[in-house]
């Protein structure tokens, strides 16, 4: 994507989903602002909170393993390996080694797909902490609409636990997946010539049904998410990402806005259409480790005594090249 303006045989757009491809998607992953719909999710006026450093990048690149084919690989040549677009390292809230590849770099948000979850996730946790949501409400309390729908009968603790019981795939490698179909409504993939299906994400959690009675085994399913975040927007009277930047982002004293995916209602994508610079991951990732905590942030307190389902807790640090969702 380089000229004014590129070349045609080098342009990436969203039309077709070649953004997604090899070797596209090296591009596409810090740059998904320019390819569909997205809301900012501003850092605030005051200034970033403070980040030690404490360079240890002789040490970690002086690393050596060996890969699965039994040979001797150094900790750099694996980057370049596995297609790394960028790393940061935190060892006791210090910043001991920070590199940057392909077409990121440090101040440009990247797609973190899932991890977006452990965001809702932590939000939803602080909230219930505050007695402004309640775990063990039945899904139409708060939103009506599904009142016909596989969550009719689900509560809101089952939704955070994936536990439902959900008429729904999500197979990442199979393009008949309801997956996919879920995306289209987001606006994370593009729609098909023809294309007759729901237009929003509200539209497309309408449609679906239970297979099997909730509070069973653990099923991920990221269409979960999307219940949780509708439900705080309903809840709080604001959006995902606004509720992100108020509660999250300006208290963190993130260095870098960042930005949400949204479908053609506005709606943002919780389920894994967040993009953020590393070193803004990193704050949340800090915040996590010190259980709420957070050195200059007494609006970030009640984090502390608030807890989260486990997966809405796993923060996906790596995503390969080539993923599309997880």
């Amino acid at each position: 994507m380089q000229g004014a303006p590129p070349p045609a045989d080098k342009r990436i757009a969203f039309e077709g989903d070649a953004f997604r491809s090899f070797p596209q998607i090296r591009w596409s992953l810090s740059h998904m602002r320019e390819l569909t719909a997205t809301v900012n999710v501003r850092r605030g006026p005051g200034a970033p909170s403070a980040l030690e450093n404490h360079d240890r990048t002789s040490e970690i690149e002086a690393l050596v393993f060996s890969d699965t084919n039994g040979r001797s690989r150094g900790f750099d040549e694996a980057l370049f390996d596995t297609y790394t677009d960028g790393i940061l390292v935190l060892h006791r809230g210090r910043i001991v080694y920070e590199r940057y590849l392909g077409a990121l770099e440090r101040h440009r948000p990247h797609a973190c797909h899932s991890v977006t979850k452990s965001y809702a996730g932590t939000l939803a946790a602080a909230f219930m902490h505050e007695g402004l949501l309640d775990d063990s409400k039945l899904i139409p309390y708060y939103l009506p609409e599904l009142q016909g729908s596989g969550w009719a009968d689900a509560t809101l603790r089952q939704v955070m636990d994936m536990q439902t019981g959900l008429a729904h795939t999500e197979v990442y490698a199979d393009e008949k997946s309801d997956l996919w179909e879920y995306a289209r409504a987001c606006g994370f993939r593009p729609r098909l010539a023809g294309y007759e299906g729901p237009q929003t994400v509200c539209d497309y959690l309408q449609t679906i049904r239970s297979k099997t009675s909730h509070g069973g085994p653990f099923n991920y399913l990221t269409i979960n998410t999307e219940i949780l975040a509708w439900v705080m927007a309903r809840a709080m009277g604001h959006s995902f990402a606004k509720l992100l930047q108020d509660r999250l982002w300006g208290p963190l004293g993130c260095e870098d806005d960042a930005y949400i995916i949204v479908d053609s209602a506005g709606m943002p994508m919780a389920g894994g259409g967040l993009s953020t610079s590393l070193r803004d991951l990193s704050r949340f990732g800090k915040l996590m480790l010190c259980e709420g905590t957070c050195e200059g942030c007494p609006q970030l307190r009640s984090l502390r005594t608030s807890r989260t389902a486990a997966i809405l807790l796993c923060v996906q640090m790596a995503i390969p090249t080539g993923a599309s969702g997880g």
